[in-house]
């Protein structure tokens, strides 16, 4: 069985990644040493100019915005209602991130005036953006901290080969799908998709996982823990963390922790599923390669999902695999015309089957969870259909190049898969800096 057999460092497993798919050592170094270290420009079809169009589309360049809060920040600058900027692919906080944001109104005049913003370009059009319009990221990533940057160069160029050969690296969700600082926000989507909100409330507000960071809300939430008195703990509870405040206030009104949790906007509610569903992903990709079921061809009970000519994904095209039909989905696969996939549960997605729907229903067995508690009668708003995930993607065109401080990563992923991910086969258990949870985390703590 492919793979090293080293584990992953703790900060991983507790998210589900079990497993390095390439054996070679590579070399630790740090990541994301400062926002200029890890670029991200979002390569997008963008809409098209119109000057009678009724919506703005903004292009911007940010230094350390998560991208939630960045978006609020944009409306309140521009005295646009609550939750009327969209986007269409979430980026890294700690990072310069080159993204598109609209909106419905007149574009902006002059700059945005928020710190470590930069307006790139503003122009009206017809239509607006929504999430996963665009197809693509790329990066510029710098690895720092390595004692012979050359000699590191020529190691990760073998760990290279060595993925090649494998047909790419595994598409893990990375640990900013979590919480980099407090990652907890799975954790809450568990409870919220088996019903109990109340348990969901205490995580968001006290847990604190073992392999998250030292941050200024430790003391408020450990003390929480032990009076559950909302009124104090608003006392105790840094005034930057609104959406920690917010429940609380809700709570000190005397209302039940499903209203509380409610007092979080739509799209963090919405996270948590998703969080959730992620996790839960990595645990099937992790048993899978541990049960030494292939990634790179289907087996019997599997689905692929078909890819276009060009190498994306076809909406949601896909096919189940049986035995009589397993030759002709093997050779798609080989042809790099379909991908074996894995489930993100939901009501709506069948499971595998055979051996791969056996490791996901013993995974589901373990959480107590069902496809069918993700309608979420306790919300329904954030019921969720679930879809397919490539289990493996192919290894992109990759530039490795030493300077002087350290090694250049540059290369371009399909949306949704993480930069992280392929990087964390290079770096096997490489460091990335400690972030304190500070306000600017205060949405996700991530």
């Amino acid at each position: 069985m492919l793979g090293d057999e080293r584990l992953p460092p703790p900060s991983e497993r507790a998210v589900g990644i079990g497993f390095y798919l390439s054996r070679g050592a590579g070399v630790p170094g740090r990541l994301k040493a400062s926002p200029e270290e890890f670029r991200v420009r979002e390569v997008s079809s963008y809409p098209r100019p119109d000057p009678t169009g009724a919506f703005s589309i903004v292009r911007i360049e940010s230094r350390g915005w998560e991208q939630h809060e960045l978006a609020d920040a944009i409306g309140r600058r521009l005295g646009l209602p609550r939750r009327a900027v969209a986007w269409s692919g979430t980026k890294d906080r700690r990072a310069v991130a080159e993204r598109l944001f609209s909106y419905r109104g007149a574009p902006p005049e002059g700059e945005l005036d928020l710190p470590g913003v930069r307006l790139l370009e503003a122009y009206r059009a017809r239509e607006g953006l929504v999430l996963g319009r665009h197809y693509a990221n790329a990066f510029e990533i710098h690895v720092r901290e390595l004692a012979d940057p050359p000699a590191a160069s020529r190691s990760y160029r073998e760990i290279e080969g060595e993925l090649r050969a494998a047909g790419g690296f595994p598409n893990f969700f990375g640990a900013q799908r979590f919480g980099e600082v407090r990652p907890v926000t799975h954790e809450v989507g568990r409870w919220v998709v088996r019903g109990d909100l109340a348990r969901a409330v205490d995580v968001y507000l006290i847990d604190r996982p073992s392999t998250g960071t030292e941050g200024v809300g430790d003391t408020a939430r450990a003390a929480f823990a032990e009076h559950r008195d909302a009124r104090r703990a608003l006392r105790e509870f840094p005034s930057e963390y609104r959406f920690e405040r917010a429940i609380l206030e809700r709570l000190a009104d005397g209302q039940s922790p499903e209203r509380a949790l409610r007092a979080l906007p739509y799209e963090l509610r919405r996270l948590f599923v998703h969080a959730y569903q992620a996790y839960l992903f990595n645990r099937y990709l992790s048993a899978r390669h541990a049960a030494g079921l292939p990634l790179a061809r289907p087996v019997a009970g599997d689905v692929i999902l078909r890819l276009g000519r060009d190498g994306t994904f076809r909406g949601d095209d896909r096919a189940p695999v049986a035995e009589e039909n397993l030759p002709e989905c093997t050779e798609l696969v080989a042809r790099g015309r379909a991908c074996v996939a894995g489930p993100l549960v939901g009501v709506a997605t069948p499971g595998p089957e055979g051996a791969p729907g056996a490791l996901m229903e013993a995974i589901l067995d373990d959480e107590h969870v069902a496809p069918s508690d993700f309608g979420v009668p306790v919300a329904p708003e954030l019921a969720s259909d679930g879809t397919w995930r490539p289990l493996l993607l192919g290894l992109p065109p990759l530039a490795v190049e030493p300077d002087p401080e350290g090694v250049w990563f540059r290369f371009a992923l399909p949306k949704g898969a993480y930069a992280t991910v392929l990087l964390r086969e290079f770096l096997k258990g490489g460091t990335a800096p400690i972030v304190p949870e500070t306000p600017r985390n205060a949405l996700t703590n991530t």
